[in-house]
């Protein structure tokens, strides 16, 4: 019996060993990132626009790139499909039930840039050229009333974009 529990002990111990010695070791993953690999990542668009890059498009572009690669996610004009609803929400962030879109919540045009040519669509992020990614911010900030639907957004425009909820949100970009 008591043989029976020293050799558990041992296979307990020897267990626990090469967990620990692999988690310490690490996984071998792929490998180091160049640095010329690492600057076609860095495409972060802070509130202020700076680093936009060339390009435009309008609301009526845009909503052509929309419908062939948005709204099979969140809908026809914005809302109705399984994800959540760009278009609509204004007034409702102090009621019980907050409808958070591009129009009620989101507080810079040139982040919901940055957000869209980094993450959308859903299935193929950063597969929209930057013209598309204009196009569709235009055609979504128009959907919202924020823009005219025939106003051309690039780099020079996008930043001059007043969201409605802008005053809603402390900056702590420098």
């Amino acid at each position: 019996m008591c043989t029976c529990k020293w050799l558990s002990a041992v296979v307990l111990m020897t267990a626990v060993i090469c967990v620990v010695g692999t988690a310490c070791a690490g996984p071998n993953l792929g490998r180091d990132v160049t640095p010329e690999e690492m600057v076609t990542w860095e495409i972060t668009i802070p509130p202020d626009g700076s680093g936009l890059p060339p390009g435009g498009g309008t609301a009526t572009e845009g909503g052509t790139v929309y419908n062939a690669k948005c709204a099979s996610c969140h809908g026809a004009n914005g809302t109705g499909g399984p994800a959540d609803p760009l278009v609509g929400g204004i007034g409702t962030l102090v009621s019980q039930k907050p409808v958070k879109t591009i129009g009620s919540y989101w507080p810079y045009a040139t982040t919901l840039f940055d957000y869209i040519r980094r993450a959308m669509p859903y299935d193929r992020p950063r597969s929209l050229s930057n013209d598309d990614v204009y196009a569709v911010s235009a055609y979504l900030l128009s959907l919202n009333g924020i823009i005219d639907q025939k106003a051309r957004m690039d780099a020079h425009t996008l930043p001059q974009v007043h969201m409605p909820n802008r005053e809603g949100f402390v900056s702590y970009w420098p």
